[in-house]
């Protein structure tokens, strides 16, 4: 593969509107951390304004923890300028929630990366994730993925490489399937990620990654160059935690502090 993209340029007289405008939709009772690291790991991937949509008992609890975001309550009328949309963190799975996000996947025309919670409500309908006019972004680890296919982990673990690549072509999607050597595949162009570590693997990390790489959508980039960045900066941020912290004791909000060192280093490798 080709090297990875530069990182979105920026006017030095830029303001918050020029430098993409994201939705995350997610959260549930006990799960508020979700939506606060997603909204954060947007934030912290370059976006000018984040609003955060979540279920109104929550609500109070999320805007004290994401003080940068502008947040709603779930479901929302979307806001007009948005150039990019997350769902799924910590969303959970009643049944009216699983039907929104199916309704709202296939009339969405904008970009969407769906996470976590957003791919498991289609896991008894896998090939709805294929209508609509949006691109779009699945960010599955190998169980989710195991579901929407009627497969197994063990199965998909056996043919990572594979098993994503037809995921791309089934679901046409960018398919990022999360695990060591996280597999970055839109069926026809493929990457295996080379950076991140053992101490990643924590509570909320993929929840980081959801809104860094929405960030990434929302300031231009095309889904397979979104994707592959910010897989790529997140692990490496996870490695600069690691080689300070050691993989036994680090916790997603360490990627969060080490995602602005990732981006330094990338931005002076990519000149």
């Amino acid at each position: 593969m080709d090297r990875l993209p530069a990182l979105p340029r920026r006017k030095p007289d830029a303001h918050k509107g020029d430098c993409g405008r994201v939705l995350i939709i997610a959260g549930s009772r006990g799960m508020a951390g979700a939506a606060v690291l997603a909204a954060t790991g947007a934030y912290r991937g370059g976006a000018g304004l984040v609003t955060l949509a979540v279920p109104e008992d929550i609500f109070n609890v999320v805007a004290a923890l994401q003080t940068c975001a502008i947040v709603r309550p779930w479901p929302l009328d979307v806001p007009p300028e948005v150039d990019a949309v997350a769902i799924g963190p910590g969303l959970g799975l009643s049944p009216s929630t699983g039907e929104a996000v199916r309704q709202y996947v296939a009339q969405s025309e904008l970009p969407l990366v769906l996470d976590a919670d957003a791919l498991n409500a289609f896991k008894d309908q896998p090939d709805r994730l294929a209508n609509g006019k949006a691109p779009r972004i699945l960010t599955p680890h190998t169980g989710e993925l195991a579901r929407l296919v009627k497969s197994t982990p063990a199965a998909i673990n056996r043919h990572r490489r594979q098993a994503a690549e037809e995921a791309a072509k089934r679901f046409k999607s960018v398919i990022v399937l999360k695990g060591r050597g996280t597999v970055i595949t839109d069926g026809k162009r493929t990457r295996i990620n080379e950076t991140g570590n053992a101490g990643m693997a924590t509570g909320g990390t993929g929840d980081v990654l959801t809104g860094l790489i929405t960030a990434l959508v929302g300031q231009g980039l095309k889904p397979f160059d979104a994707a592959s960045l910010g897989v790529h900066l997140h692990g490496r941020a996870g490695d600069l935690a690691a080689e300070k912290l050691g993989v036994h004791s680090m916790m997603a909000t360490d990627v969060l502090d080490h995602l602005p060192a990732a981006f330094l280093e990338h931005g002076r490798s990519s000149r």
